[in-house]
């Protein structure tokens, strides 16, 4: 396999906001996608039914998507056996791909194929999952995801009791003087995103706060504002 260029930029210079088009309307999904003006990426939730009690997403829609906008991938594969899938979100396009730490048989040898194919590395972190037996592989992502919601459908509520992982796992990057983008996923609003950018995330995922409002791009621009609020994200 030929690695594409590689798109692994480090640390953000400034918040981020991926939305999630899970609350995009999937009947103009391209145009919907493109009306969140600013956003960093658009976070992809691939969901296979066996992992999460739902379907989503897929191979197909990434290689799509990738045709009709330049916005990047985040990929999220909420799935089973990613060893084996999540490589091929990377050729098809994603310019990152998060596999989930309780799925995944061999967390560092995938890491490292994904990063050798171009894209970002992420592992990600069920609201009950801690961080600490996985801090020693901190080195080989490019970015952590800490749910912040139980994995599976979008519009949840946001849970505060994983705001203490947030600011354990930013308190370990900055231990180990990582470059590594802390990521948070579920309930991501005007309400909780000060308080996990506080914390100590730099990278937000918002699906109805953006694809919900009126204006999406005034949402994303809004919600970087708020985020941006607090220093101490770790940039």
């Amino acid at each position: 396999m030929t690695p594409r260029q590689n798109v692994r930029p480090r640390q953000p210079a400034a918040a981020q906001i991926h939305p999630s088009i899970l609350a995009a309307d999937f009947a103009r999904l391209a145009e919907h996608a493109e009306t969140a003006i600013g956003a960093d990426a658009l976070h992809v939730d691939v969901m296979d039914n066996h992992f999460v009690p739902n379907l989503a997403a897929g191979l197909p829609l990434v290689e799509s998507l990738r045709k009709a906008t330049g916005i990047p991938l985040d990929c999220h594969l909420m799935i089973e056996n990613p060893d084996r899938w999540a490589p091929q979100y990377a050729e098809a396009g994603a310019s990152s791909v998060t596999f989930h730490a309780e799925a995944a048989a061999a967390p560092v040898r995938l890491a490292r194929q994904i990063r050798g194919l171009g894209a970002r590395a992420a592992m990600a972190l069920n609201p009950g999952t801690p961080i600490e037996p996985y801090e020693e592989l901190l080195p080989e992502l490019d970015m952590l995801l800490i749910m912040s919601v139980e994995p599976g459908f979008g519009g949840q509520p946001f849970l505060d009791l994983v705001l203490p992982k947030i600011r354990r796992a930013r308190d370990m990057i900055s231990r180990h003087g990582l470059e590594l983008w802390l990521q948070v996923d579920g309930g991501i609003s005007d309400t909780t995103i000060e308080r996990c950018a506080e914390a100590g995330a730099d990278v937000f995922v918002a699906g109805s706060a953006v694809y919900g409002t009126a204006d999406p791009a005034e949402a994303v621009a809004g919600l970087r504002a708020l985020a941006e609020r607090h220093p101490s994200r770790g940039l």
